[in-house]
Formats: structure tokens, sequence, C-alpha cells
């Protein structure tokens, strides 16, 4: 049988995002709240400058662009105080945002704005070069290139949001009706294993259900009037915006709850400290990376933690030696979390009091989801339930369950059921009080610090390299940078062997051939290694099994306790 959720069930409100955070009737904090606050700068939005900011963007996109319902918009930038106002006002014009990484090549960010099909571009002014690039590959006009942040175009070419204006001054815009079951209001990027990204189609429903049942999973914990100096939490964001973990758990809910967000445009060890001690953060989402560091750089020791109450990690599991150094050191508790970005995201969450009680696990299903192990489909055989305390493939059904893959039907259908099952890839199991845990996954995916490498992408660029002959890419754990890293096992072609050139030498260059070639989380941090074949199937299907055997066998060394 299916778990249900011990949480109560969510009501869910059948209301659009712009409503769900700005028309609501029990909003608790007043307008003149400050919500977001840029950590170098201290420039910051209350919620009415947030939500005045944000319709003038929506006007001017209606007046300018004659923006319609379902009209998609790319945000190409790194974190900023100004992205809220620009995804609310595209929610209130009836529009769709697309987040792009902002490390992304030209190439890379041409596919998603030609499969998302964007109609513009948010960006700051040092991606530019990329922005215009990409734009020119796909066919969107210059003049639909716009500005965040505090940097405006020098040559002032380029209009900065705020300038887009509804310089008529009509008042015959009106929010624009949607669907918030049915109407997608985020096209969020996922690669899969096939190498290509994937668009997941996130609607109004899904976003409004996850911040509630993230609100429920936390309890009273975080709100807007407490904290050390009763101004509320403070929560310091450095995840990025563009990704679902920051979008939702940092942005939505943090207007919606009324705590305030203080913006890192980028994490740094040091400034994450030091903004720690001088804006008195009490909260943090975090990923294993970070809580690495904090266990470990000697730069923690310099600064005044004692205003966190609590972090929350989530992307990759943490190790119970690492949750307990980490803790121990910076006295303060580390709970986990799990979910992806086809469940907007999370769907498990350690409740507070438990997060030494059952380190490991990414805590108990939020509320209104249903959870099942089920085993994975071996020839062609039906995949069933498995029992409590069994391992199999994690499946997930509820609200905030995503509505599909953007233009890929068929790979909808290979995860997502009728009857409104997601099957995640990843693997785990339950135990008898309802704790859940994720061993490993299904998947092919390689999670660098977060972020999802496909290994097929990295080997289609790899084998165009005129020293591969044949290439395979897996993911091996690094003590160093505290993930999972992307690692190519290559045959050498007869032109490379012949050269002469070691194989230190031309491992080197080819791992920085491929930096050109692919945004800073695919790179091959894990280097390259040359093999004499890769093993494969009869069907020609790469083992990587085998290899990741090979790459455990190359890395059993007795571990350093931290």
């Amino acid at each position: 049988m299916p778990t249900k959720s011990s949480y109560p069930d969510i009501d869910v409100p059948n209301v659009d995002v712009w409503s769900f955070m700005f028309e609501r009737k029990d909003r608790p904090f007043p307008d003149d709240k400050v919500m977001l606050v840029d950590s170098d700068t201290k420039r910051s939005y209350t919620f009415a400058q947030l939500r005045d900011t944000a319709l003038t963007f929506a006007h001017g996109i209606k007046a300018t662009w004659n923006w319609k319902k379902g009209d998609v918009l790319a945000i190409f930038s790194p974190n900023s105080i100004d992205t809220p106002s620009v995804m609310y006002g595209v929610a209130w014009a009836g529009g769709v945002i697309s987040p792009a990484n902002p490390t992304y090549t030209v190439e890379e960010l041409a596919f998603q704005l030609s499969n998302s099909e964007a109609k513009a571009i948010v960006t700051q002014v040092p991606m530019l070069p990329v922005a215009r690039a990409a734009a020119k590959k796909v066919g969107i006009p210059e003049d639909r290139i716009i500005l965040l942040g505090d940097q405006r175009d020098p040559n002032a070419q380029f209009k900065h949001f705020t300038s887009v204006r509804n310089l008529a001054g009509t008042s015959r815009y009106r929010k624009t009706r949607v669907n918030p079951e049915k109407d997608v209001a985020y096209l969020v990027y996922s690669s899969g294993t096939t190498g290509l990204p994937k668009g997941v189609m996130l609607s109004h429903r899904n976003i409004v259900a996850n911040v509630l049942q993230g609100k429920a999973g936390d309890g009273d914990k975080l709100t807007w009037n407490g904290g050390p100096d009763g101004q509320g939490d403070k929560i310091l964001a450095f995840l990025p915006f563009f990704h679902i973990y920051g979008l939702t758990c940092i942005i939505h809910s943090g207007v919606y709850t009324g705590y305030t967000i203080v913006v890192m445009p980028r994490f740094d060890i040091e400034k994450f400290c030091a903004n720690v001690q001088n804006f008195k953060i009490t909260y943090a989402f975090v990923v294993p990376p970070v809580v690495l560091l904090l266990g470990k750089h000697p730069i923690v020791d310099k600064y005044d933690m004692s205003t966190l109450r609590m972090l929350n990690s989530g992307a990759a599991p943490l190790t119970r030696e690492l949750v307990e150094t980490t803790s121990s050191r910076i006295k303060v508790g580390i709970k986990q979390g799990y979910g992806l970005s086809e469940t907007s995201p999370t769907t498990h969450m350690q409740p507070w009091e438990d997060w030494n009680k059952t380190i490991g696990s990414v805590g108990k299903l939020l509320g209104s989801l249903e959870a099942k192990y089920m085993t994975s489909p071996e020839d062609d055989s039906e995949p069933v339930e498995v029992p409590v305390g069994q391992v199999g493939e994690l499946y997930v059904r509820g609200p905030n369950i995503f509505l599909g893959y953007h233009k890929n039907k068929k790979a909808t259908d290979g995860c997502l059921s009728a009857d409104g099952w997601f099957r995640t890839g990843d693997v785990g199991y339950q135990d008898k009080d309802f704790h859940f845990y994720i061993t490993d996954r299904v998947k092919e995916l390689i999670k660098y610090k977060g972020f999802q490498v496909p290994p097929a992408e990295l080997e289609g660029l790899l084998v165009d390299n005129e020293s591969v002959d044949d290439v395979a890419v897996i993911g091996v754990y690094s003590q160093e940078h505290g993930s999972e890293v992307p690692r190519a096992y290559v045959v050498r072609s007869a032109k490379s062997k012949s050269s002469g050139v070691s194989d230190d030498d031309e491992a080197a260059k080819i791992i920085k051939w491929m930096h050109s070639k692919v945004a800073q989380h695919k790179r091959l941090r894990g280097g390259v290694r040359f093999v004499d074949a890769i093993p494969k199937s009869i069907s020609g299907k790469i083992l990587r099994r085998v290899l990741k055997d090979q790459a455990k066998k190359e890395q059993e060394t007795p571990k350093a306790k931290l």
C-alpha cells in the first residue's frame, strides 16, 4: 500500500502565483516589511516596493511587447534582488518564466531559448555577450534583451527592466486570467540521460502547493516578526534563483512567509560567514559542499555564527560524520530534505526536532503527498511495490507534481503515469516510522553540487576531440569538492598515441579543451583516465557500473576523518 503523509492534507487554494503572493487576505506582515536585501550594496525591497515594481514591469511588457498569456521570458542572470520583481511581473501578465544558468555557453543558452520558445531575455551586463549571441541564433530581437541589477548598459543600447513601462499611462491593462491547475508558471530545465535538457512544466498550482507544503513541514519555526532582534527570521540566499531549490524554497516561500531574504550573487565561504554575523542570519538553505566547508574551513572560526538556528541541506545526501562534525563546530542543527525539479521541488523534509535523531534520512513525506517504493522493471516486467524497509525506486504523487516535459511526450510518458504517479529514478527505502532514505539512483545523471550533468552530453562533445576514439563519462565522489564530479574514461586515438604526448599532458589538454565547451558545473573535475576499451553490452550500451566499480577500486584508500 502506498504511504500517505503523516502531515494533514494541504488545502491548496485555486489561485495563480500572483494572487497567492499579493492578494491574500491572511497576510500577517505589513507593506513596509523588508523582503529582499542585497548583501553587498544593501539595496532592498519592501513588500510594497516588490509588488509595485512587479506591477510596473507587468504593465510595461503588455504595453511595449504586447505580452500574451503563455509567452515565455528567460532570465539569464546570477542572483539579484531584482529577480522576484521580474518573475512576479510576468506572472501578473500571464506569462511563463524560464530561468537559465548564467554560466551557460552560447550554444547551451540558445538551446533553452529555442526549446522554450522564449520571447525575451532578462540578463545582466556581464552576461550580455552570451545573451546577445544566443538571442541572435534563435531570432530574438535585441530590443527584447533587457537588464536587471545595479549596472546599466554603458552604451545605453539595452534598457533596464525598470525602464520597460506603460508610458502612455493607459489603465486598460488587467491581470491576465490563468487556469492555476493547467497553465504553466515556470519552465525550468532539468537534464536527462539522453544529454539534452528537458523543460519541466510547473503550474501555478504546483508552486502554490509546494510553498504551503514546505510551510507546514517547518511548522511555525520561521516567522516574519521573530528572530534575535524581533524583525523576523533572516534567510541567507546564495543558492541560485535559476534552480528550483532557490526558486521555490527561497523566493516564493520567503515572500509568502515574510522573512527577510539576504541575497548573495554567488557563494563565497568568507562572505557567507560575514553575512551571517553582520545580518544576524537565522536560517540558510545549503548544499553538502557548503556543509563540508563549514565543517573544515579555517575562516569559519573568525566569525560569530551564533544567530543561526538551523541549516537545511538538499540536492544530495549528507553523511552522519559530516553532519555531526559541522553541527558540533558551528553549534547549529543541520536537517535534510529531498525533492526534484519535477516536484516543485520538495517532497520530503526532516522536522526541526528530528535533525539529530534520524541523520541520513531525508525526512518525512510532506502534506497531501503519497509515496511508494517499486521494483525496477526488468525484462519488460511490471514494477511491483516493495514492503516497508526494502529498497526500491521511489514514486510520488500529489499536487506539486509537474505537468510533464515541454514538447517531449515520450519522456513524460516514461516517468509520469496517467493517474499521477511520478517515477523519480531515485532508489531508497522507508522505515517503520515513515522516515525516508535515498541511497542511490536509477538515473545515470551526475549531480555536481545539486546541478544535473548528463554523461551522454559530455560524451557527445568529447568524441569530437581528435585525441578521443571512444569515451564514457561517470560520476565519482570527490572529497575536495564535497560532491560527485564528472570523470571521463577515454580510448586515445591513434593520432594521439603517435604524437609522443604523455598520458598526463594529453589528459590536461582534453580537460582544458572541454572547459571552453561547457558550463562550469559540467567540467571534468574528476579528470580523464585512459583505457584500452569502453565496456559495453552486446547492444552497445555503455556499462557504466563496470567503470564505477573500477573508480571505487582506484579510490580504496583509508578515508581521513573530518
